[in-house]
Formats: C-alpha cells, sequence, structure tokens
C-alpha cells in the first residue's frame, strides 16, 4: 500500500475514529491495586516516597477496596508490615497477621473482590531478604515450607490468589502442593516468575519496610540482562502449576511481557512497580511532564506489549479516567 491510494492519517482524523481502529483497549477490569497493611486502627500514614499510596490499618484497607469496587477495579494486592520481626519472619505464617485480618475484612466487607496476597518473607524478616538465612546466603530449600506454610495461612483467611514473589526455586511446586493437601485446590497461583533485580524498586522498599540489612537481592532476582531466561523461569512456573505468571517491572521490561505472551498460552501480569510510580508524580509536581497523559500512556503499552492484569499504584487515578 502506498501514498497517496493509502493514507493512514484518515482514521486518525477525530476521536470517534480513533476509537473506532484503536487495537489495544484499557479497561479498569485490567487493573490491581497494591495496598500496605499495618496493625492498629484508623491508621492512614502517607509513604512519603509513593504520593498518595498510604500505610492502611485493616478498617482503612475495606474504605479503599470499597472505592477501588466502586471504580470498577476487580482486584486488589495486599503486603503486610508486622508487629515485629525475627529471622524467620513468623508473622508471614500467623493467622492473626496484618495481612490475613484484611482478607477476612475485605471478604466480609466486599465479597465479590478478588484478594491477591503476596507471599514473601522480606517484610517480615528483620534482615530483610526473602528468605531464610544462614552465615550471609539465602537458603532456597529450607524456605519454601515457610512460604507455602505462609499460603496456606492465606489462602485459610480467604485469599482468592496467592502470589510468590520470592524467587526461591521450586516455590510454585511446594505452594500448590501444600494448598491441594489441606483442601484449597481452587486458590489461585499468581507466580513472580520474571522478577528482575531492579533498581526501580527502591520506593517500594520505604513502604514495605524490606531493605535487606546485609547485601543485595541478585542471587536469587534476575539479572537484567537476560531475556532467554525469563522463558526458562516462567515455565518452570507453569510446569509447577502457576494459573497466572508475571513480569516484574513493567516497562523497562516490555520486550520480556511480549516475549512470554508470545509463547506461553497463560493470564499474563505485570507488575508497574514504585519507582515507575513515584517518578511520574514527581515529573508531574515539578511541571516537566502532564502526568495523567504520561500515566495514561505507560500503562496502555503495557496492555499493548501483552500484559493482560497490571498491578500498579495508578489503579484508582486510572479508572477515574477511564469512567
Amino acid at each position: 500500500m502506498q501514498y497517496p491510494i493509502y493514507r493512514p492519517r484518515r482514521t486518525r482524523r477525530n476521536e470517534t475514529l480513533r476509537r473506532m481502529v484503536r487495537e489495544t483497549c484499557l479497561s479498569p477490569d485490567n487493573l490491581i491495586y497494591p495496598l500496605f497493611v499495618v496493625h492498629g486502627e484508623g491508621v492512614r500514614k502517607e509513604i512519603s516516597s509513593m504520593p498518595e499510596v498510604y500505610h492502611l490499618s485493616v478498617d482503612e484497607i475495606v474504605k479503599e477496596c470499597q472505592e477501588c469496587w466502586g471504580l470498577g477495579i476487580p482486584a486488589v494486592i495486599l503486603f503486610g508490615i508486622p508487629h515485629g520481626k525475627d529471622p524467620m519472619g513468623s508473622e508471614a505464617c500467623d493467622p492473626e497477621g496484618a495481612v490475613q485480618k484484611a482478607v477476612r475484612a475485605i471478604k466480609d466487607a466486599v465479597p465479590e473482590m478478588v484478594v491477591i496476597t503476596d507471599v514473601c518473607l522480606c517484610e517480615y524478616t528483620d534482615h530483610g531478604h526473602c528468605g531464610i538465612v544462614e552465615k550471609g546466603e539465602v537458603l532456597n530449600d529450607p524456605t519454601l515450607e515457610l512460604l507455602a506454610r505462609s499460603a496456606l495461612s492465606h489462602a485459610r483467611a480467604g485469599a482468592d490468589i496467592v502470589a510468590p514473589s520470592d524467587m526461591m526455586d521450586g516455590r510454585v511446586a511446594a505452594i500448590r502442593d501444600l494448598l491441594d493437601e489441606e483442601g484449597y485446590s481452587d486458590t489461585v497461583i499468581m507466580a513472580y516468575s520474571v522478577k528482575y533485580a531492579s533498581a526501580f524498586y527502591g520506593p517500594f522498599r520505604e513502604a514495605a519496610e524490606s531493605t535487606p540489612q546485609f547485601g543485595d537481592r541478585r542471587s536469587y532476582q534476575m539479572d537484567p540482562s537476560n531475556r532467554v531466561e525469563a522463558l526458562r523461569e516462567a515455565a518452570l512456573d507453569i510446569e509447577e502449576g502457576a494459573d497466572v505468571i508475571m513480569v516484574k517491572p513493567a516497562l523497562p521490561y516490555l520486550d520480556i511481557i511480549a516475549a512470554l505472551k508470545d509463547r506461553f498460552d497463560m493470564p499474563l501480569a505485570a507488575y508497574n512497580v514504585s519507582g515507575e510510580y513515584s517518578m511520574v508524580h514527581a515529573g508531574g509536581r515539578l511541571g516537566w511532564i502532564d502526568a495523567e497523559k504520561v500515566m495514561m500512556e505507560s500503562l496502555i503499552s503495557i496492555r499493548r506489549a501483552g500484559a493482560g492484569m497490571i498491578l500498579t499504584y495508578f489503579a484508582k487515578e486510572a479508572a477515574r479516567v477511564l469512567e
């Protein structure tokens, strides 16, 4: 097709035509809103590096979920801040932990909302790593039992989906086996299958109070240089029983999202992480960018790459724009 016979601008002349030929659409149905749960009552404390994102007590979490449901957002994912931390991350498995309490409260107040729980130990351990540490090394296999027990405690509280984010080898199988053994075969596993050791997580570490006390997480999170390894990681999680696979972060790894979409016939999620969120807000507050337009362009790019679900701190803002 050549000009002047084919003129691509013909279908761009007005908004109605543009809507009619639009290839990728975004709706609130694609959005998952992350929430940070703390103990107490009436707690709503803004996280300094993440404007309009808060530490919330269970009563405030319920209000957030009711608002999200009213905006058409179908799901939230919960991260917990414990009373105290120890080497084993004990509260991760506690039926009276912040996340477990929040799950029960949300399912009572907004029963149709899908509640996802992050399954990891970094928020709960005093060393800030995602597994058991011995002599400065994060141990893989001994960590699996704790992760599985944590996921089970979430399922017992009523979580619809458990989402292991730790990047220990074999954790999906360990979780699936224990859930099935205990009668929770319908609980969905959304695996953080491709989670890179990224500098974009900085604000989250303040939010989750999970900064490692020594070293870093490069021995278990993926090297940002690797692409083929991402396919292997996703294939392993699928074989072990993952129902949904995820890429984290989203924007620097759109090529990985697209590769997984092409390779696997599986529901695919992507995490639009804290650093991506905070940079947009910072640029908007400085007047350097139109934050709302950049937000929407970012989210549609993640959808265009192939993600059907987007975990994003922009969920409420985007849902309002989409109304």
